[in-house]
């Protein structure tokens, strides 16, 4: 890796920071504040939340038919996603260790916490765990992998590849067999050093 593609990668992660800073100072003003794993809003919004709630009733005649019919095929997904939680689950659990890769957190990854919200009724609260599972099961997926990959294979494609995880920008240059055993004994070692 270039010192260009360092300073690059480098003023990424500083940006990041200030993301990360911006965007807690914005829920701070959302009048909200996080307790554990409970969210608490202050009064005045837990009550125009309320206000805003649609019965069920109103929503259910006033939602997308289309929503309705596929709701089955939306819903049926839940079994395969459970079965690959299981799977990389044990996966993570068993091999890891063996591995000496840090584990990842699921809870890091699933988060809910959108039935907390006071202006939704409980079909949308439950359409909302549905999605938060699953988004966030995908990256908790998507994380294990990257660190597997990491510990076999740290080496970047030759051809452009869309939404790459975040440690695939420091991977090894395609081609860049100069020290590989040594530099992918490095990646596996800094593995173990993650939280």
């Amino acid at each position: 890796m270039n010192d260009n593609i360092r300073r690059l990668l480098a003023q990424m992660t500083v940006l990041e920071g200030e993301l990360e800073t911006a965007l807690h100072e914005q829920e701070t003003r959302m009048f909200f504040q996080i307790k554990g794993k409970r969210v608490e809003f202050e009064q005045t919004i837990k009550q125009a939340h309320g206000r805003l709630k649609s019965s069920f009733f109103h929503w259910l005649v006033t939602y997308r038919p289309q929503n309705l019919i596929t709701g089955p095929i939306i819903y049926g997904m839940l079994i395969p996603l459970l079965f690959f939680d299981l799977c990389i689950t044990l996966y993570q659990a068993t091999c890891f260790p063996i591995y000496g890769i840090s584990k990842v957190r699921r809870s890091d990854y699933i988060v809910i916490d959108r039935q907390q919200l006071g202006y939704l009724n409980f079909i949308e609260k439950f359409h909302c765990t549905y999605c938060a599972y699953g988004t966030g099961l995908i990256s908790y997926i998507g994380e294990i992998i990257s660190r597997t990959e990491q510990y076999f294979c740290p080496i970047k494609h030759a051809r452009k590849m869309l939404g790459t995880h975040a440690r695939y920008a420091y991977f090894l240059e395609y081609g860049d067999a100069k020290d590989y055993e040594t530099k992918l004994e490095q990646y596996r070692i800094a593995l173990g050093k993650e939280k």
